[in-house]
């Protein structure tokens, strides 16, 4: 069984967002095995303003799960831990994105591989950058590294609960 590289963004600002992290990894397994982890930050609400801030962090994993089918993963795990439809931006519960798939680059929505507009946000790259900061963005042919030397990185801290 094939298994790939994998990078799973994980985001909340609803409830008690280190726990909704938290639980949302204790369902991974056994279909995605997490390998390394980020820092967790506390971040500024990105495109909606009027919202609590937002813990985030970054996951390296392992699954044998396909694209499409790792996608359908991660959204119901978001179900069952309560998501519920809001507004693009809006606040949420949990929220996971697949960042990268190994080396893969794909443009079927709903999936975009790499995810579309990890390059803008720091409160991807900065955890992103605690795991794996010489990984080369297929698309753009960059380092995570070299994409956060970029962009402002106002508004990110290190969650002091996790220090």
């Amino acid at each position: 069984m094939k298994m790939s590289r994998v990078f799973i963004a994980l985001g909340s600002n609803l409830g008690n967002r280190q726990a909704n992290l938290r639980g949302a990894l204790a369902r991974f397994a056994p279909q995605v095995v997490v390998r390394d982890e980020s820092y967790i930050y506390e971040t500024a609400p990105w495109g909606y303003a009027d919202q609590p801030a937002f813990l985030n962090m970054v996951v390296e994993a392992e699954t044998s799960l396909e694209p499409g089918a790792l996608l359908a993963f991660l959204k119901n795990i978001e179900q069952e831990m309560g998501r519920e439809a809001t507004f693009r931006n809006g606040p949420r519960l949990i929220d996971l994105d697949i960042l990268f798939y190994d080396d893969l680059v794909l443009d079927s929505p709903p999936l975009v591989i790499p995810h579309p507009r990890l390059h803008e946000r720091a409160f991807v790259l900065v955890p992103l950058a605690d795991i794996a900061p010489d990984l080369l963005h297929p698309v753009l042919g960059e380092t995570v590294l070299g994409l956060l030397m970029e962009i402002e990185l106002n508004g990110i801290a290190r969650f002091a609960e996790d220090l």
